[in-house]
């Protein structure tokens, strides 16, 4: 059973005080290590190496393999072997003021429908969750209506109610949410991440009207140029693009002061923006394996950077989606995507295409274990 929605006035006013005048100060960020570990490093090399090849033969699946043995390593046995232990797959939902102005090719409802569908098991997600062993969980960060299923129906997958605000504010008006909302979000996606189990985790998103957060984010946080930012919707229309271009403008210059990741956050994101940052930073500071999903988690993997360099060794980019944005997300992260398969669905569906050269590496490094014991 779904749980159930706290009081949102009481909330907002009980973390007002806790904020005194400065709300930022309320935020707790959790303790991230490096995985720094170059001896490490060097003895898988050797292992990895195949017969009759030269170092770096495997390419990037050689650095995926590091990657994740440097976020395993850290037990009080020397790291040997990869181990995935209850993969979960975790996805934020979250409406947007801005879709008032038409920036979406989709009405608001839609964000709830996709939530419906994957609590009543239809979603591709779905079948790609039980297909690869994950559970599936559904948050509401901030849907805007009440998320019930039709009566009698019982939930396939479990929904955590989590709503700072039935969606957020219309950023073209003003911020898209307080600091101290922000700061809740935040602290929510912490809080869901510390009460699952496993030590892999794939964070996604569902909500029309977020990537023209996604967009605003990459534009403030990386100084990419906002029309290169902007990304299509999935029924590209020369009208649609220019109105969204003009409504991004209008929002960016009213909120030009808000430079810092998390006032960029509050002004210029979305609840399961916010929600999917405090999911990472926790995740990370657990040593957990983090599969971004597109272009909206990565905004979420933008302001998780900017409050904690260090989340960025945890942080496995799942694809590159058709979003033009995307691509130039990737390369202000540094990061090389798994895979590109030029998808547009969302809600996790590419991170779990991808799970599979995970399970890859961890299948190489066991062969190549027996094959130089």
């Amino acid at each position: 059973m779904p749980t159930q929605p706290a009081d949102l006035a009481s909330a907002t006013a009980s973390n007002a005080r806790s904020g005194s005048a400065d709300p930022a100060a309320a935020l707790r960020l959790p303790h991230i290590e490096s995985t720094a570990d170059p001896a490490l490093e060097q003895k898988l090399m050797l292992r990895l190496t195949p017969p009759d090849h030269g170092q770096h033969a495997l390419g990037r699946l050689e650095e995926l393999v590091l990657q994740l043995a440097r976020i395993q390593s850290a037990r009080p046995l020397p790291f040997d072997l990869l181990v995935f232990d209850s993969p979960q797959v975790v996805v934020f939902a979250a409406d947007h003021g801005i879709a008032d102005e038409g920036v979406s090719a989709f009405p608001q409802t839609k964000t709830r429908e996709h939530v419906l569908h994957m609590l009543q098991g239809t979603a591709l997600i779905n079948n790609l969750a039980e297909l690869h062993g994950f559970d599936l969980t559904v948050v509401d960060a901030g849907v805007a209506s009440h998320v019930t299923l039709p009566e009698n129906t019982k939930p396939r997958v479990p929904l955590l109610v989590r709503k700072i605000g039935y969606g957020t504010r219309n950023m073209v008006l003003s911020p898209a949410m307080s600091v101290t909302q922000a700061v809740s979000a935040l602290h929510a996606g912490m809080d869901v991440m510390r009460h699952l189990p496993g030590n892999v985790v794939a964070l996604a998103d569902v909500g029309v009207g977020n990537t023209s957060c996604a967009s605003q984010l990459l534009s403030r946080l990386c100084g990419v140029p906002l029309a290169d930012a902007c990304g299509r919707d999935q029924k590209p229309d020369d009208n649609l693009i220019q109105n969204k271009l003009d409504v991004l403008f209008a929002a960016a210059s009213r909120h030009r002061k808000a430079t810092s990741p998390l006032e960029a956050l509050a002004a210029l994101g979305g609840f399961e923006v916010a929600m999917m940052t405090g999911a990472m930073l926790q995740a990370a500071s657990e040593r957990r394996v983090v599969l971004v999903d597109g272009f909206v988690a990565g905004a979420a993997a933008l302001v998780a950077r900017g409050l904690q360099p260090n989340v960025a060794d945890y942080l496995i980019y799942a694809h590159r989606s058709v979003e033009p944005g995307h691509r130039l997300m990737l390369i202000h992260l540094q990061a090389k995507p798994l895979l590109d398969m030029e998808l547009r669905v969302g809600q996790g569906t590419g991170a779990l295409l991808a799970w599979p050269l995970l399970l890859t590496a961890q299948s190489l490094l066991e062969q190549r274990r027996a094959n130089t014991v």
